[in-house]
């Protein structure tokens, strides 16, 4: 098999709905006290698989070193209210009201930054490149940042760590930009 060194994430409204359309094997994670399925992750292809619950029999970490190629497919709800590609455009084109961010029932509704309103409103962002170190400190390999002020953090927080789960520099923006259009979604929604 050939090995493929990605990281694929794709968005949807409803991951459920969507993989009930398309043929695949949810990938595994074995733990201590046996395994479970993979929160996002599967494989479109011949992966072996226990027939009764369709989960691959190989931890995706050791499948990955096999040459399976997992997927992950994330639930982005607020993608059911966007209309067309053209509304997706427009409300990424908008520049969002940042100081929304320092009001904790709005933060609250936000993908990926709703549980951490005190980090959001200590650091204030007021761009889509601060909101994007934002959602890389709230990783674990990034955490020690989360004290500092921002020329700090813009010094260290997209080199990559030794270890831990952190997010690459092109996962923030790509997660920053759907949190503004998320912000501009609900301020449009409450116009």
């Amino acid at each position: 098999m050939i090995r493929i060194d990605a990281d694929i994430d794709i968005d949807v409204a409803d991951r459920d709905k969507f993989l009930s359309k398309i043929n695949h094997v949810v990938a595994r994670i074995d733990r201590e006290d046996g395994y479970e399925k993979h929160n996002t992750g599967v494989y479109f292809q011949d992966i072996p698989r226990n027939p009764l619950d369709n989960i691959a029999t190989i931890d995706h970490r050791d499948a990955e070193d096999l040459g399976y190629f997992k997927v992950d497919f994330l639930n982005v709800h607020f993608y059911k209210d966007i209309k067309s590609e053209e509304h997706l455009d427009s409300l990424l084109d908008k520049e969002p009201m940042w100081e929304l961010l320092q009001h904790e029932e709005f933060v609250s509704k936000l993908f990926h930054i709703n549980n951490h309103f005190e980090l959001v409103n200590k650091l204030k962002p007021t761009s889509v490149e601060e909101l994007a170190m934002i959602l890389a400190i709230i990783r674990p390999s990034k955490s020690h940042l989360k004290n500092k002020e921002w020329n700090a953090i813009k010094k260290e927080v997209w080199l990559e760590p030794r270890d831990g789960y952190f997010f690459k520099r092109s996962h923030a923006f790509s997660y920053a930009m759907a949190i503004v259009a998320q912000m501009n979604l609900l301020t449009e929604k409450y116009s």
